[in-house]
C-alpha cells in the first residue's frame, strides 16, 4: 500500500511539473512528455511512447492529455491516470479561472514573453521529431512513410490529414515491414500474464464498463439538457459532446465551444476571444479553456461551480475512452501482425509531428532571422547540451521580453 501511494505521488508530481512548464500547445506537449517520460524517467520506451501517441491520435479529444492519462494508467492504474490528469491540468485551469475573475483580457497572445515561449516550443518539437525519427524510422521504407505522412498532413488539414496516413502506414507496415499473421512467441512473461485470468477479466470488465459509460453519457446528457434546461445541465452536455466528438486537439474544439457558449448566451464574443488569448499564455492543455468559459459565464460561487463542471465534462470522455481502450490495445500489441502495423504507424506519427513542426509551429512562430536564430539555439540547447525543457522555457520567456 505504501509503495502504491509513493508511486501515485511520483506520477502526480511529475505530471504537475509538466503542467507548470509545458507551453506551446499539444504538439509541443508531446515533445515535453517524451523528454520527461522517455528520456528522463525512462518509464516507457520510444516505441511504446509512439504507440500510445498513435492510439491517442485515433481517439477524439485532447491527444496530449490522453497521452498523459495513458502513461499514468500504465504506471499506477486508473487512479494513476486521474492523478496524472490532475497534475497536468490544474495549473492552467486555475490560471484561466483567475483570468476570468480578474477580467484581465488584454492582447496576451502578443506579449513578448509569450512569443518567446513559442520559440521554445519550436525547439522542443524539432528535437522530438529528430530523436523519434532516428529511433522509429531507421530504414528507407519507414523514412518514405515519414515523408509521405508529412506531405499528406500538410496538404490535407484537419483530422483526415492525421488519421488517413496513420491507417495507410499501418497497412503498409503489415504488408512490407514484418511477417504477417503469426503471434509472438509465448515467453515466460507472457505465459505468466496469460495465467492471471481473474485479473485480466477484471481489467477487461472495467474497460467495458468505461466504454459503456462513455456511450451512455453521450446519449443521456443531451436528453437531460432538453428535459431540464438548467445552465448546469446544458454546460455538462456542451462540454461532454465537445470532448467526445472533436478530433485534432484543443484548437479544433474552439468552433464548437464558440457556437454553443456564445450562441447559447453564456458569454459574449469579446469575452470568448479574450479568454482564448489568455489560454495561449498558460502551460498545459488548451481544453482548460473550458474552465475559463465556465467561470466567465456566471458570478460569485456559481462561477467556480461552472468552471469545475465544464472542465470535468470536457475531459471525462477522454478518460473513459483511454481507460476503455488501453487494456485491449496492450494485448493486441503482443501479436506480430499488430507490431508490424505499429512499425508503420510509428513512422507515420513522426511524419505527422514533422508536418506540425512546419505548420502551425514553424509558420506561426518564425517570421525573421532573429527568431530563426533563437529557435536554432534552443534546439541545440536541448539536443546537444542537454538543457531541461522547463529551463529553456524560462530562458525563452526572458529572451522574448528583450527582443520584442
Amino acid at each position: 500500500m505504501a509503495q502504491k501511494r509513493k508511486r501515485l505521488s511520483v506520477v502526480g508530481l511529475t505530471a504537475l511539473r509538466l503542467g507548470l512548464t509545458s507551453f506551446g500547445g499539444p504538439v509541443a506537449h508531446i515533445g515535453y512528455f517524451r523528454q520527461m517520460y522517455v528520456t528522463r524517467k525512462k518509464w516507457i520506451s520510444d516505441e511504446q511512447f509512439a504507440d500510445l501517441t498513435a492510439l491517442c491520435q485515433f481517439l477524439p479529444g485532447p491527444a496530449s492529455s490522453q497521452l498523459g492519462m495513458a502513461i499514468g494508467i500504465g504506471r499506477a492504474g486508473l487512479l494513476g491516470g486521474i492523478v496524472a490528469w490532475l497534475g497536468f491540468t490544474l495549473p492552467s485551469a486555475l490560471l484561466l479561472t483567475l483570468f476570468a475573475f480578474l477580467s484581465r483580457h488584454g492582447a496576451i497572445a502578443d506579449a513578448g514573453w509569450v512569443r518567446g515561449l513559442n520559440l521554445a516550443a519550436v525547439a522542443v518539437v524539432a528535437q522530438a521529431v529528430w530523436s523519434m525519427g532516428r529511433t522509429l524510422a531507421p530504414d528507407k521504407p519507414r523514412i518514405a512513410m515519414v515523408a509521405a505522412s508529412a506531405a499528406f498532413a500538410i496538404s490535407v488539414p484537419g483530422a483526415l490529414g492525421q488519421l488517413a496516413p496513420i491507417a495507410l502506414c499501418g497497412i503498409a507496415g503489415v504488408l512490407f515491414l514484418k511477417p504477417r499473421g503469426e503471434a509472438m512467441p509465448l515467453t515466460p512473461e507472457r505465459q505468466e500474464r496469460s495465467e492471471a485470468r481473474p485479473a485480466n477479466r477484471r481489467t477487461a470488465t472495467g474497460a467495458v464498463v468505461c466504454l459503456v459509460l462513455f456511450a451512455a453519457l453521450l446519449a443521456a446528457l443531451p436528453a437531460l439538457a432538453a428535459a431540464w434546461p438548467h445552465a448546469s445541465a446544458r454546460l455538462a452536455d456542451i462540454g461532454y459532446r465537445a470532448g467526445s466528438l472533436v478530433f485534432g486537439g484543443g484548437h479544433v474544439v474552439l468552433p464548437m465551444l464558440h457556437d454553443e457558449i456564445v450562441g447559447g448566451g453564456f458569454t459574449d464574443e469579446r469575452s470568448f476571444l479574450a479568454g482564448y488569448g489568455a489560454a495561449q499564455a498558460v502551460p498545459g492543455p488548451l481544453f482548460t479553456f473550458a474552465a475559463y468559459l465556465g467561470a466567465a459565464s456566471a458570478t460569485g460561487t456559481e462561477s467556480i461551480f461552472r468552471a469545475i463542471l465544464l472542465l470535468i465534462s470536457i475531459f471525462l470522455p477522454s478518460f473513459l475512452l483511454v481507460a476503455g481502450v488501453l487494456p485491449f490495445w496492450s494485448r493486441l500489441r503482443e501479436f506480430r501482425t499488430t507490431r508490424a502495423a505499429l512499425s508503420g504507424v510509428n513512422a507515420s506519427v513522426v511524419g505527422i509531428l514533422l508536418a506540425a513542426l512546419y505548420d502551425p509551429v514553424w509558420i506561426g512562430t518564425i517570421h525573421n532571422e532573429t527568431e530563426l536564430i533563437a529557435a536554432g539555439v534552443g534546439f541545440l540547447a536541448i539536443a546537444v547540451w542537454g538543457c531541461p525543457p522547463w529551463l529553456l522555457a524560462v530562458a525563452a520567456a526572458v529572451t522574448g521580453l528583450l527582443i520584442y
